[in-house]
C-alpha cells in the first residue's frame, strides 16, 4: 500500500462529475481537485461510454493524478453526486466476494473500471461523500455544480462538432 499518508500535513477536495449524451454514445468527464491552496482541473472525453464510465473516469483520474504528482496529504475528501460511485464502495467487499460476476453469473459492467477504481480507494485515504447534483447553494461556492457545468460543456462542444 502505497498513500503518502503523513500527520500534520494537507487535506485534499476532489469534486468529480460525469455525463453522456446515449444517441452518440459521447461522454464527458470532469474534476476539480484542492490542494496546496491550488486548483486543478482536469477533464476528458471518451467515445462509445456510458454516464457511469464516465463517472468512474472522473474519480479514477483524479486519484491517478494525485499519485502521478506524488502529493503528500492527510486525507482525501471526494465528493461526488454519482450513488453509482457511492454504492461501489459500500459493495467492495459484495463485489470481491462474488468474483465481480451478477446474480446470475454476468461479469459487472464497468467491470474494468470498478477493478481500478476499487484498487485506487484500497491504496489511499479517500472519504466518499455523497452531494446532491445541480444544487445552487447561497453564500459559499459549489463546485459539485461547477464541475457538472464543465463536464456537460465539454460534452456538448464534442456532439457539436459531430457531423
Amino acid at each position: 500500500m502505497n498513500n503518502y499518508c503523513i500527520l500534520n500535513s494537507q487535506n485534499i477536495e476532489i469534486y468529480t462529475d460525469g455525463s453522456c449524451n446515449p444517441q452518440y454514445q459521447i461522454g464527458g468527464w470532469a474534476a476539480l481537485i484542492f490542494y496546496n491552496n491550488e486548483k486543478v482541473e482536469l477533464k476528458g472525453i471518451a467515445t462509445k461510454t456510458t454516464h457511469n464510465r464516465m463517472e468512474i473516469t472522473a474519480v479514477i483520474e483524479s486519484l491517478e493524478f494525485i499519485l502521478k504528482k506524488q502529493i503528500v496529504y492527510n486525507s482525501i475528501k471526494l465528493f461526488t453526486d454519482s450513488q453509482y460511485i457511492v454504492g461501489i464502495s459500500l459493495r467492495t467487499n459484495k463485489l470481491i466476494s462474488k468474483n465481480f460476476k451478477t446474480n446470475r453469473g454476468n461479469q459487472i459492467q464497468n467491470y474494468d473500471l470498478v477493478i481500478k477504481l476499487i484498487e485506487l480507494m484500497n491504496s489511499l485515504n479517500i472519504e466518499l461523500i455523497k452531494v446532491k447534483a445541480h444544487q445552487k447553494m447561497s453564500g459559499t461556492p459549489n463546485y459539485n455544480r461547477e464541475v457538472d457545468i464543465l463536464c456537460r460543456k465539454l460534452l456538448r462542444q464534442q456532439v457539436n462538432e459531430k457531423p
